[in-house]
């Protein structure tokens, strides 16, 4: 996930003496994992704006022109350029000499120089959007149509990053480092994170999303209105239109039926920074709806209201029921999945993409803005079973507050308002069925001690509790605690919860290290694990394999591959993906992937796995008589691979490993046998032992 720090900054006031690395290093180390910086503004060196002044033919060529262009600097320049679009007085990007550009939008990055085009010396290039990497906010029909900066109010010689107010720093976070954080997927709650960190307080922006304590960086809160960031206060009841059918996977539903606005473009604000982050702008309705996902985290969705037929309905989808998304892809759908419906059909699958039906397109004037909470496990069971993946179903499937749906209505409405100024608000429900109900928590204070390893007072806990918006108190050796909404959907729900909670704000680093104490008793004689060892470190330190570990699950592309028409694995109830749906009964199939994936990059390598097989035919009992579990088998399997040339010296060199692996092991010797090899084994070789 990509973050702008000027945009976290609407939020929390970063002070400008926290170097870039530090506000990195304290991020990662307290909270969530920065992969990468990008200095924005470094993207655009040498590049300025510059005014036309002139523009000629060129001598030697006739689809080129000679341009004199003023870039600010004492003497006017002149720069040979291809663009059909250049008038006197247009404002352009101009790439100096010493900038990074890419010709004609295409290959690498090669820098700028002074050069003579076709005899006539040129000062660097007039650049199109694609050559200076922006072609999202500069759309255009070919590489020689310009970048036309007429609109913008920067004089010539103005640095292009300051021009388009792309003076920006860009924080890359690491997805996996998220998982258990559904508050920390928007720029406003990594700004609270921000604000505990280093205990600032949050600016005073409107705020539906309130916690009962009145702690130093609380928001001020208002009452939720359709209009409530809107200079239009006044808001008349409608008749419900919008009904929850299913209450056990949607929780929320907010409905607000806009007329008066369009599909112009939105403000270049707006573009620039959804672009900044990582998605393309396309007109002002989707821009807006992108902008506030990626503003709070809670996804919304615009509908075209002259297309839906009657009142919206949240249900689950008929058996077999078809429905057509907006990427073009039909589905057909069973009752496992939640769809946002009309009187008529599914207009959106619930969570995961809208429908085409109800897209928003050229000429749509009306719309209904959706902002609603489902359930996470619905929608990754959903995005999963029909393999699509979207910025809406990353986020839901964490498990969102539904209270977050507030601030997301303010800021939407608020954007609305600003980009149709003359927009109406014709209906407006909120659904809200299943209220979020916070988690509470009771610890010890002694226990709390215990945990921490370090002598921490009451004050600083209670003090780093307050600042990530927990309210807590004391009372004897009992501490309370009232998680806030915002980590209340399965992310704090036990004391040591709390423990972490306290350790990662008051500092890892500011723990004394300590020696484990332990207790050492006689040894246990495991001759299972004893031989699995001994196999391992031989195969390991003596005949130089390499140890991987791989998932207990097959990917069917290689069972099939190495076992045809073979049918004994179990099944599991919630793949991780489609394709990988079953338990492995051998390790050959995962074998064979990981070699096909690491000759990718080497010739010739060794790799071995000791693990787990699961069986299918054969149960056992080993715990509990009335309890029947597959019976599981450790195996080990390893792949030798080189070139087919030396294909004898691999061949001799797995026969030594086998021959010599009881002289070390102490288990019984391995006989081998010359076996046919199968015909769709070329260039392996099958030791059958």
């Amino acid at each position: 996930m990509k973050l702008s720090l000027n945009w976290i900054k609407d939020y929390v006031e970063i002070p400008n003496d926290i170097e870039l690395t530090k506000l990195a290093y304290d991020l990662t180390m307290s909270t969530v994992e920065v992969e990468d910086m990008l200095i924005l503004r470094k993207e655009f060196d040498n590049m300025v704006v510059g005014v036309v002044l002139e523009v000629l033919p060129h001598p030697n060529a006739d689809k080129l022109v000679v341009c004199k262009v003023d870039t600010g600097d004492e003497e006017i320049r002149e720069i040979v350029c291809g663009g059909t679009n250049l008038s006197k007085n247009m404002k352009v990007a101009v790439a100096r000499p010493g900038s990074m550009v890419r010709w004609h939008g295409e290959g690498d990055l090669i820098e700028m120089k002074k050069a003579k085009v076709r005899g006539v010396e040129s000062y660097g290039m007039i650049c199109a959007s694609a050559e200076i990497g922006l072609f999202d906010l500069f759309p255009a029909e070919s590489d020689e149509i310009i970048i036309d900066l007429s609109a913008f109010s920067a004089p010539a010689g103005t640095h292009l990053a300051d021009a388009l107010g792309l003076d920006d720093v860009i924080l890359e976070i690491d997805n996996k480092s998220l998982t258990n954080r559904p508050d920390l997927w928007g720029h406003y709650g990594m700004a609270r994170e921000f604000a505990a960190i280093y205990n600032l307080s949050m600016k005073k922006t409107i705020d539906n999303e309130t916690s009962s304590n009145d702690h130093a960086h609380s928001q001020t809160s208002i009452t939720p209105t359709p209009y409530s960031l809107t200079s239009t206060p006044s808001f008349t009841p409608t008749p419900s239109f919008i009904t929850i059918d299913d209450t056990t996977r949607c929780s929320r539903y907010i409905g607000v039926e806009i007329d008066g606005v369009s599909t112009k473009p939105a403000p270049f604000e707006i573009q620039s920074r959804i672009w900044r982050v990582g998605m393309r702008p396309i007109n002002a309705i989707v821009d807006i709806t992108n902008y506030v996902m990626l503003a709070t985290g809670q996804p919304t969705h615009a509908f075209d209201s002259d297309v839906i037929s009657g009142n919206i309905i949240v249900r689950k989808a008929a058996d077999k029921e078809k429905l057509l998304l907006l990427s073009g892809k039909e589905l057909t759908l069973s009752t496992e999945d939640l769809v946002i419906a009309d009187e008529k059909e599914p207009i959106a699958l619930a969570g995961v993409m809208g429908g085409e039906k109800d897209s928003i397109l050229p000429n749509t004037k009306n719309i209904i803005l959706e902002i609603a909470s489902f359930n996470a496990l619905s929608v990754r069971r959903t995005a999963m079973r029909h393999e699509i993946r979207t910025e809406s179903s990353t986020r839901f499937e964490k498990n969102i507050d539904p209270n977050r749906c507030d601030i997301t209505l303010s800021i939407a409405m608020k954007l609305f308002a600003d980009v149709f100024p003359d927009m109406k608000v014709t209906k407006y429900q909120d659904n809200f069925p299943v209220p979020l109900e916070k988690n509470e928590i009771n610890v010890s204070l002694k226990w709390l001690e215990k945990r921490l390893g370090n002598s921490i007072k009451k004050e600083q806990m209670l003090d780093i509790l307050d600042r990530l918006g927990f309210i807590a108190d004391i009372k004897n050796d009992n501490m309370n605690i009232i998680v806030p909404s915002w980590r209340s959907t399965g992310d704090i729900s036990i004391a040591d919860d709390i423990v972490e909670e306290i350790l990662r704000i008051h500092g890892l680093e500011r723990f004394a290290e300590t020696p484990i104490v332990t207790t050492f008793e006689g040894a246990i004689n495991q001759p299972k694990i004893d031989i699995d060892r001994k196999i391992r470190e031989y195969l390991a330190f003596r005949c130089g394999l390499q140890e991987i570990f791989t998932y207990p699950w097959d990917n069917d592309e290689y069972v099939n591959a190495v076992f045809p028409n073979a049918n004994e694995a179990l099944k599991l109830s919630d793949p991780p993906s489609p394709t990988e749906a079953n338990l492995r009964y051998s390790l050959i199939p995962n074998l064979c992937k990981a070699t096909a994936d690491n000759l990718r990059y080497l010739n010739e390598f060794a790799i071995f796995e000791s693990a787990m097989v699961f069986s299918a035919k054969e149960y056992t009992s080993p715990y509990d008589k009335h309890e029947s579990l597959p019976l599981q088998r450790r195996n080990v399997a390893g792949a030798i691979v080189g070139t087919p040339e030396d294909l004898d010296n691999l061949f001799r060199r797995t026969k030594g490993i086998l021959e010599a692996i009881s002289d070390y092991t102490h288990i019984e010797p391995i006989s081998l046998k010359q076996i046919e090899k199968p015909i769709w084994a070329d260039n392996t070789v099958w030791l059958n032992v």
